[in-house]
């Protein structure tokens, strides 16, 4: 694959939910390409579609129209194989073990055990929470959760990781902390990471590449490059580059500015 082959490419994709006696249309035309390592963030009102796209590119949803690649003939992609999952909600069994939530994903597509409990364990202290591998998710706060969540997407080494509003249930200092985290551990894997948020400032301070959705049905108002130097660190929101961003985020949603 070389640097100027997309890793993802979205064309015109559409996306029509049906009940018995109605249609919804949720996706009505997106268009993008994320190269290989990116982190990409969808910014864009609740209910703009998306979680959909998240779908369409999992492969839980087909979509009714236009386009969709992921990878090429010299990179082939399995979705069942190569994806990682993050949800607003870190999701763990609470009968598992912190170390033994992150195994599932090895387990499901049948990774060497040894081995995978191997790569559980450095995850598991690449997010902060070595010497945590034995305790129950009851037995952790809701950040060290999500750290939990976010390794587990990892284990099986997928080429994708999809990330919908993974921070959005924490408090505003406990979110400030992950996204710091969410770019170390980007920084340190060189996944390629799509990362759905409602938070103007979150989509600026994490991404390479921002895609600006408009209120549903789903169509790019932008896609963007964030131009920002890394590594990034929290005072980076206050200066007047960051507000640049975001103040070109906030035009194309409409909203006002000041």
């Amino acid at each position: 694959m070389t640097a100027e082959t997309p890793f993802i490419s979205l064309r015109n994709v559409r996306k029509v939910y049906r009940a018995a006696d109605a249609e919804f249309l949720a996706v009505s035309d997106v268009t993008m390409d994320v190269r290989e390592g990116e982190l990409v963030s969808l910014v864009g009102p609740s209910g703009c579609g998306k979680t959909t796209i998240l779908k369409i590119l999992a492969g839980l949803h087909a979509a009714d129209g236009g386009d969709v690649t992921i990878g090429n003939a010299a990179t082939p992609f399995d979705p069942g194989r190569d994806i990682g999952m993050v949800f607003q909600q870190a999701l763990l069994l609470k009968w598992r073990t912190i170390l033994d939530n992150v195994l599932l994903p090895a387990e499901i597509v049948g990774l060497p055990i040894k081995a995978a409990r191997g790569r559980a364990r450095e995850l598991l202290k690449l997010v902060g929470l070595a010497g945590h591998e034995d305790k129950y998710p009851q037995q952790l706060s809701g950040g060290m959760q999500q750290r939990a969540a976010i390794a587990r997407a990892f284990v099986h080494d997928p080429k994708l990781i999809l990330m919908d509003e993974p921070f959005g249930a924490l408090d505003a200092l406990t979110r400030e902390q992950m996204n710091l985290e969410m770019l170390r551990i980007w920084r340190e894997s060189g996944k390629t990471i799509l990362f759905v948020t409602h938070s103007i400032q979150e989509a600026v301070f994490l991404a390479s590449h921002c895609a600006v959705l408009t209120a549903g049905p789903a169509r790019m108002a932008e896609y963007f490059p964030i131009e920002l130097p890394f590594p990034r660190a929290l005072p980076l929101k206050t200066s007047d580059e960051f507000g640049v961003y975001a103040r070109r985020i906030y035009a194309r949603l409409g909203l006002g500015t000041g």
